[in-house]
């Protein structure tokens, strides 16, 4: 195999810059993103912090009015001082730019008998494939995100696989630079979005796997250790300090078991439902078999795509070849570059699902997929003409078996967010309240600044629940109207029966002749209802 230069040339920059301007195109082609995700917190938040809200609104998008809300502080920025093609166009290029460090991957590892030309084309096309994985393509455009911080950790894989050699038998003090600088954008990948915490644990076990005297595995573990904790801190370590302040609970209000904090119940709080730890062994084990056949295991965003299972099932495959001694003696990626993507994979794997097992927070597998299925088969004792023919209907059947279900958009108009609300007589005396599961945290953006709105009735708080949140809310909404003051009702127009029952815990009642219907610019029917105090 001919080496290829690790100097891009003006045609690979140009694939890249294309590339990343097909993706912008692609998103704002498919207008705006109207996940329930979306209308419940990732416009709210950032509006929340920035309007300094966290006093004055209380769990309005329910267990995510307390996230961390810097992530999604960009886009609302852009959505909100420029047109919303331009935001979602910045989004698209932004999600595309996952194809920089999967074609630099692709680009530096592979072994095959080609010239340079075809090896770089090889590496665009696995680039191209890692893009167009189901549910990879269904979040282009939406603010879930996991593209978006797919892009910091792939980046720091990339560095590791470039600088492999530095890394294991270079200068101590580059290697433990080079660590530094892969575990900060690790470290701040986590820090925007916690669920990205398994890579953290995939980038260490990668480290490992680069091999070289015990001083470099120590030097880089070190370096790389300490600036991951250092990315967190930048954009995590401000917003847990500030929960702690406010509740007592910096991840509030989950892990309210161990925090205690008394505005919430002593539960966890968590999202456990795919989580296959009180599975049945067998169910843990063939766990990537079982989403890939029913996506509902895993998520509630329908894909349909059997790369990761591919990627899953090959890998142990390969690697009990490995520990048998019974590999290709002529690897289509490097050995040690192999055991660099093994060890990744495995370790971020183990612990995603120990503490998530939600399928779209490792749709970078769907990306790196290709990468580690060359890996694995190319480890396998057959002929180098078998594996290429192997691979080539692995391709085929990804390609031909993946079905996205892409979300509902709504067209592409501004401003960004608009409720058709009904007047509101006195701004300055009004509380809104909310009730149901229904995502709403939109519509308070729409609101006149000076409403308070609070969500009496939800997935974190109830009524009945006991907790001082509810208890403060129920003394809040009684001095109001003490003191003659008007509150308004927002509910999904369809879940009227669950509002009048939450209203009648705060002793109010809805004045129904006055209720009206209305809409929004992105989703949905919600009705809007003065409220008088009972007697």
């Amino acid at each position: 195999m001919i080496p290829v230069p690790s100097r891009l040339t003006a045609r690979e920059y140009a694939f890249l810059g294309l590339s990343i301007l097909f993706w912008a195109g692609f998103v704002i082609l498919l207008g705006k993103d109207t996940s329930w995700d979306f209308r419940n917190y990732h416009w709210y938040a950032p509006y929340a912090l920035l309007n300094h809200r966290m006093g004055m609104d209380v769990a309005v998008a329910h267990q995510a009015s307390y996230y961390n809300p810097y992530l999604d502080i960009p886009f609302y920025w852009l959505a909100t001082h420029t047109r919303a093609w331009i935001a979602l166009g910045v989004l698209g290029a932004v999600q595309g730019t996952n194809i920089v460090p999967l074609y630099l991957l692709a680009r530096s590892v592979l072994r095959v008998d080609v010239d340079q030309a075809d090896i770089k084309i090889m590496a665009g096309a696995l680039s191209l494939l890692g893009l167009v994985g189901a549910l990879t393509l269904t979040e282009f455009g939406t603010t879930y995100y996991d593209n978006v911080m797919s892009v910091f950790v792939l980046s720091a894989l990339a560095i590791l696989v470039l600088k492999r050699d530095t890394l294991a038998h270079g200068p101590l003090g580059k290697a433990a630079a080079i660590s530094a600088a892969a575990g900060l954008v690790t470290g701040m990948a986590m820090g925007l979005k916690l669920p990205e915490m398994p890579f953290c644990m995939g980038f260490a076990a990668a480290l490992v796997a680069l091999g070289g005297s015990w001083k470099h595995q120590l030097a880089r573990l070190l370096a790389g250790g300490i600036a991951g904790v250092i990315g967190v801190l930048i954009f995590s370590g401000p917003w847990l300090l500030y929960m702690y302040h406010l509740t007592g609970n910096p991840l509030f209000p989950y892990f309210n078991d161990y925090w205690k904090s008394p505005l919430a119940l002593a539960a966890p709080y968590r999202d456990l439902r795919f989580v296959p730890a009180f599975r049945p062994w067998w169910q843990q084990l063939f766990f990537p078999v079982l989403f890939t056949l029913d996506w509902h295991v895993a998520d509630d965003l329908g894909f349909q795509d059997i790369r990761v299972m591919l990627a899953y099932l090959l890998v142990i495959a390969a690697a009990i070849v490995w520990l048998l001694r019974r590999q290709s003696r002529d690897p289509l990626i490097d050995k040690r570059i192999t055991a660099i993507l093994f060890a990744f994979f495995a370790a971020s794997y183990f612990a995603w699902l120990k503490f998530f097992a939600i399928y779209r927070y490792i749709i970078l597998y769907e990306m790196l997929a290709p990468l580690l299925i060359i890996g694995a088969v190319g480890l396998l004792p057959l002929t180098r003409r078998s594996r290429y023919l192997l691979l080539g209907a692995l391709a085929a059947a990804c390609l031909l078996t993946a079905r996205s279900d892409f979300l509902e958009r709504a067209p592409i108009e501004d401003p960004y967010i608009e409720a058709a609300l009904p007047p509101i007589p006195h701004p300055d005396k009004t509380i809104v309240v909310m009730t149901g599961d229904a995502p709403m945290g939109f519509i308070a953006t729409t609101l006149p600044p000076q409403i308070p709105v609070l969500r009496i009735d939800g997935w974190m708080v109830q009524p009945r629940d006991g907790t001082r949140i509810t208890q403060d809310m129920k003394k809040r909404v009684a001095a109001h109207l003490a003191r003659g003051g008007d509150v308004i009702l927002i509910a999904d127009a369809g879940d009227m029966t669950r509002a009048h029952d939450a209203l009648a815990d705060y002793r109010l009642a809805v004045r129904w002749p006055e209720c009206q219907q209305f809409d929004t610019n992105l989703i949905g029917t919600y009705q809007w209802c003065p409220l008088s105090q009972k007697s």
